[in-house]
């Protein structure tokens, strides 16, 4: 999320200085790659790059087909082959194993519907919602490029007209936020068209109950995630602006009152590190109900497990599942002993558990890091 807010940014930039823009987007992938579907890089016509499509291997290249895209005023289609041992031979030096494919659209400012419009308009809300990227594989085809936008919330945005294929990519947009995952499938219209019906998920809202000095590393940490933090404290002198430039937002208020003022969804995390038990089992009471996926208390296992009890005697029903969510003491086990390593350590844990991955190193895992079957283009019963 914070690198389409960065490519929101510079695209706004780039409008204000008169600069033509283009956007390339990671659409497909076989094998392996630094960037998975769905990364995305703004290309300025003077050659200011913002966001990334690989690990700085194919910005490059795709920086001058980008410039040739504004310059011709239509999509491009390019692929990099690097499954050959001697990828040398492309320039780029990738050493990926995979194939990427990544579509380059010129950004039209008078075109309501371009890529970058739909993207501000997932921003506005936090919702779920789906961009739907259709391009042929044949580079000799027209390619139709980002062509509709489909919110949790119902909304549809298209430069599509009506028909089968509209009312078929909607239907697979809406199967995508139900289901919380992207797919890629092939619609056989006058030519075969590959669509990436791409889930976009809001940013971790990562709530704060607690704004001492370890809290400060916490907070500049999440922000260059592009997490949205709320810092919630109960002591005005501690809870300011000037101590937490970077936090989207500071409460000062009791935690039953604070609970009130805030929105939760399945992207919204807790962390308790007040250092004062009351208010820390305060906040707990009132966030056990939410059923967030993660409740992080920070200190000694013994504590966590003393407010549990206490809750339960105030008749607080607490179950197995909601127990699991809940991680005290808060952070992976990585060694930390400095405010900054702590804050570390609970990040990791957050984005593991909102992964559902196991937090171990990459070196264990067996499998590959990526699961292949997410790369499987399925075919559409649809013929137009």
């Amino acid at each position: 999320m914070k690198e389409l807010k960065d490519i929101i940014r510079a695209y706004d930039e780039a409008q204000q200085q008169g600069k033509q823009t283009a956007l390339a987007t990671v659409v497909h992938l076989e094998g392996s790659a630094y960037r998975r579907p769905g990364a995305r890089m703004l290309v300025t016509e003077d050659g200011q790059l913002t966001g990334a499509i690989s690990g700085g291997c194919l910005e490059g290249d795709a920086l001058r087909k980008a410039q040739l895209v504004i310059v011709q005023k239509k999509p491009m289609l390019v692929t990099y082959d690097t499954t050959d041992e001697d990828d040398a031979k492309l320039g780029v030096g990738l050493g990926c194993n995979g194939i990427i494919s990544i579509l380059i659209e010129p950004i039209s400012a008078d075109d309501q519907l371009n890529p970058i419009g739909f993207i501000k308009t997932i921003l506005e809300k936090r919702q779920s919602a789906v961009l739907v990227t259709l391009f042929s594989m044949d580079k000799k085809t027209v390619q139709p490029g980002t062509c509709m936008l489909v919110t949790e919330e119902g909304s549809i945005k298209t430069s599509l007209e009506g028909g089968l294929l509209r009312n078929t990519l909607v239907d697979d947009a809406q199967v995508a936020i139900r289901n919380k995952k992207s797919v890629t499938k092939e619609y056989e219209v006058e030519n075969l068209l590959t669509g990436f019906v791409e889930l976009i998920s809001p940013a971790v809202s990562l709530i704060i109950f607690g704004a001492g000095n370890d809290t400060l590393p916490l907070v500049q940490i999440a922000s260059v995630l592009g997490w949205e933090t709320t810092v919630v404290d109960g002591r005005p002198n501690y809870a300011t602006l000037q101590r937490f430039p970077l936090a989207s937002r500071i409460l000062i208020s009791k935690p039953e009152n604070a609970i009130s003022q805030l929105t939760f969804d399945a992207n919204t995390v807790a962390v308790l590190m007040t250092h004062n038990y009351n208010y820390d089992i305060a906040a707990l009471k009132h966030l056990l109900p939410l059923q967030l996926p993660y409740i992080g208390a920070l200190g000694p296992k013994k504590k966590l497990d003393r407010m549990i009890d206490e809750l339960i005697e105030q008749g607080i029903l607490i179950n197995e599942e909601t127990i699991a969510d809940l991680y005290g003491p808060t952070g992976l086990d990585i060694g930390a002993e400095t405010a900054d390593e702590i804050a570390l350590s609970i990040v990791s844990e957050i984005k593991a558990v909102l992964s559902k991955r196991p937090g171990s190193s990459l070196r264990s895992k067996v499998e590959t890091i990526h699961p292949r079957e997410t790369q499987k283009v399925i075919p559409s019963s649809i013929t137009v």
